[in-house]
């Protein structure tokens, strides 16, 4: 707190002379002021007066041009910088300009005056790119001054002036929607006192609104906090993907297909994946970073532990919405950070923390690090608005990283990557669905969490004209669990990967050659390279193969695609292309994919929410629907190649849906066709 001593210095020489601070920049107008100055008598003070922090939000007003300043140079975890955003006002609309950050800024103290100077960063090539603000010290009983910015060129000539006045100590204000399903069996969070059990960080009472509040940013309720009941009984309580994005579009009273501040949390019971899934960040359609959902089945109760879990993941999910990443993933960022695993934060994992979760919470001082708070109070505000740019937009590894080996590998680990189809080649519009596989040496411990949807494997795609894109689920899925041994009950881990559509669209999008690698995330910091697997995207031969690809390509079916089917009512487009598919192509190969997701969603309960009666419906499963459409996937398996595992998924569900419907003689039949019985991992919590 350089400064504020400088401060308190001059206030107790206010009296006396008034020489510039040493290790303080000095302006040209103090020497001015001094010889101007009436040499007056002074009464001595006993003790210098407080003066107010210069830190917070401005806001200039009037028509034409506004601006929305950040001054963070004091006060509370001062970032040392200054950001703004611009707007246009026109009659009665306005709309967002662009933004800027000073990161250097260069601050001068006078008795009665800040200057603040530096060269912004904007957001658009700016012809007066250097920054002037003058703030008027006042004491701390007084209102606070405004904050005059100047604009100059590089010349000094100077360009546009704002008068803004002070708002907030908050840089930041987001509307926060909370609410319930009537299911949820444990209390939700309210507060933890951080001196409960050991930490890093000053004992004090925290909820969701106060942690943020020490970011930097004000939640405020919109007073919707629903509880939404459960009127069908017995219903499946499991929440899916497809059920969470259909309810948060459906029942968010916020939600728009636009940036703003307003962001939406609802508590479920539990998610199919199980007790080990604590919370997700919904991205998928229109403006993403909107929503999440926590799952009380894992981090319920009233114990300090629990409640200590319940506050890091309430802050933690709505982190994400802030568009930040988990602490080892900083690398996928825009611009890319370099990964952070060892971090004290809310974003990282306390599991894979080095040391373990206990070195963690010891040392754990409930906030985020530095560089999270500078991107929540300072990024350009559609990098961090809520709806605004997508989930670490542009985020990839450069051209080379995903396909460079490791100079020295000795994790004892193999990550392999393989499609079970000749030639390893796709039909033009196919979903393309790769095998991992995980191997190592016996008593090797690793995570169970293969799928990129959980974070800590990601997928290097390099497309036929040499672009590299990192594959990005369309969401990210939250888990804490237990390691699993390698050993003679679990000498391998496998997983299937629908990886052909996600955040930047369809990935297989051309015809040509692709090469695809996997770096798998290790619990020991550990980057274990797959292999380059080399597939292949054939050029359509008939006009059939052009119409059905046609019905493939598309952001709803894309969607259907990765949740595996949906009722929603905002992808009823996506559906009905499907079954034209089903209709009009229904011995094409592709069709075995409008079978499957048709097949696997009739198969199962689908919860909507009425937002008129808030109310929540249960659509029940359709079993003998389920049957007929996949067992047609099964008769065209071999034509279209579809992988054993993916095969074995078919089956049982038939059997499942055989069961469902009473007959046990059929479910047992096709039972005895699963080949690749997958046993529960032991020590993990992981449905």
């Amino acid at each position: 707190m350089d400064e504020v001593a400088e401060i308190q210095a001059l206030d107790a020489t206010m009296a006396g002379t008034e020489s510039p601070t040493p290790g303080v920049e000095a302006s040209e107008t103090e020497t001015v002021t001094k010889e101007l100055e009436p040499k007056l008598h002074r009464p001595s003070i006993p003790f210098p007066l407080a003066r107010r922090p210069i830190s917070g939000l401005y806001r200039s007003g009037g028509m034409g041009f506004q601006l929305e300043l950040r001054i963070d140079m004091d006060g509370r975890r001062p970032m040392r910088k200054v950001s703004g955003d611009f707007y246009q006002v026109s009659g009665s609309t306005m709309s967002y300009l662009g933004s800027f950050v000073v990161d250097a800024p260069v601050l001068t103290v006078l008795p009665n005056l800040v200057i603040i100077n530096g060269f912004g960063r904007y957001t658009w090539s700016a012809g007066a790119p250097k920054i002037r603000i003058s703030i008027p010290r006042t004491f701390i009983f007084a209102p606070p001054a405004p904050a005059t910015l100047q604009l100059f060129t590089l010349a000094n000539q100077p360009g546009a002036l704002y008068v803004c006045q002070y708002v907030s100590a908050c840089y930041r204000t987001v509307h926060y929607e909370f609410d319930k399903v009537s299911d949820v069996n444990t209390p939700l969070f309210d507060h933890y006192n951080t001196g409960s059990l050991p930490s890093g960080g000053p004992a004090r009472n925290l909820s969701v609104i106060s942690a943020y509040s020490e970011a930097g940013v004000e939640f405020q309720a919109t007073g919707r906090n629903d509880v939404i009941p459960n009127t069908e009984t017995g219903a499946d309580a499991l929440w899916n993907n497809s059920e969470l994005h259909d309810s948060m579009e459906r029942h968010f009273s916020r939600w728009q297909d636009t940036p703003q501040w307003a962001v939406w949390e609802v508590a479920c019971q539990e998610h199919v994946l199980g007790t080990g899934l604590y919370g997700i960040m919904f991205d998928q359609q229109g403006s993403q970073r909107q929503g999440c959902a926590i799952f009380h089945a894992g981090i319920g109760g009233t114990t300090p532990d629990k409640l200590r879990l319940q506050l890091y993941t309430y802050v933690h999910e709505l982190g994400h919405c802030f568009n930040l990443l988990h602490s080892w993933q900083k690398s996928l960022a825009t611009p890319p950070q370099a990964d952070r695993p060892a971090a004290l934060s809310w974003m990282n994992y306390p599991w894979l923390y080095p040391g373990g979760p206990a070195a963690f919470w010891n040392g754990f001082a409930f906030q985020f690090d530095d560089p999270e708070i500078i991107h929540i109070r300072h990024a350009f505000r559609n990098d961090v608005v809520i709806g605004g740019s997508n989930f670490a937009i542009h985020s990839a590894l450069d051209n080379s990283q995903p396909f460079d080996q490791n100079l020295e590998d000795n994790s004892g680990l193999k990550v392999e990557l393989s499609v079970e189809k000749s030639g390893k080649s796709f039909l033009f519009g196919e979903p393309v669905l790769i095998t991992i596989k995980l191997t190592g040496r016996e008593g090797r411990t690793v995570h169970p969490y293969l799928h990129p949807n959980f974070g800590l494997v990601q997928l290097g795609i390099c497309k036929p004209n040499g672009d590299v894109l990192v594959y990005r689920p369309l969401m990210d899925h939250c888990v804490m669990g237990q390691a699993v041994t390698l050993g003679p009950e679990n000498p391998s881990l496998e997983e299937v990967i629908y990886c052909g559509y996600g955040k930047d669209g369809f990935y297989f999008d051309r015809t040509g050659f692709y090469q695809v690698r996997a770096i798998y995330n290790a619990p020991d910091g550990s980057r274990v390279m797959s292999n380059i697997l080399h597939v292949r995207v054939r050029h359509p031969v008939s006009v059939a193969d052009e119409d059905v690809a046609d019905l493939f390509f598309g952001q709803e079916q894309g969607t259907l695609l990765y949740l595996q089917g949906s009722d929603s009512e905002f992808l009823r487009h996506g559906n009905e292309c499907f079954d034209k598919v089903l209709e009009q192509h229904a011995d094409h190969p592709l069709a075995a994919y409008a079978y499957l997701i048709k097949g696997l969603n009739a198969g199962r309960a689908f919860k909507s929410i009425d937002t008129r009666e808030r109310k929540m419906f249960v659509r029940k499963p359709r079993p003998e629907e389920s049957v007929n459409l996949l067992s047609r996937v099964s008769e065209v398996a071999d034509r279209v190649g579809l992988d054993a595992i993916t095969v074995d998924t078919v089956n049982q569900s038939i059997a499942d849906a055989h069961l469902r419907s009473g007959n046990r003689t059929a479910a047992e039949e096709t039972q005895k066709r699963v080949t690749h019985a997958r046993k529960p991992l032991a020590g993990v919590q992981f449905a």
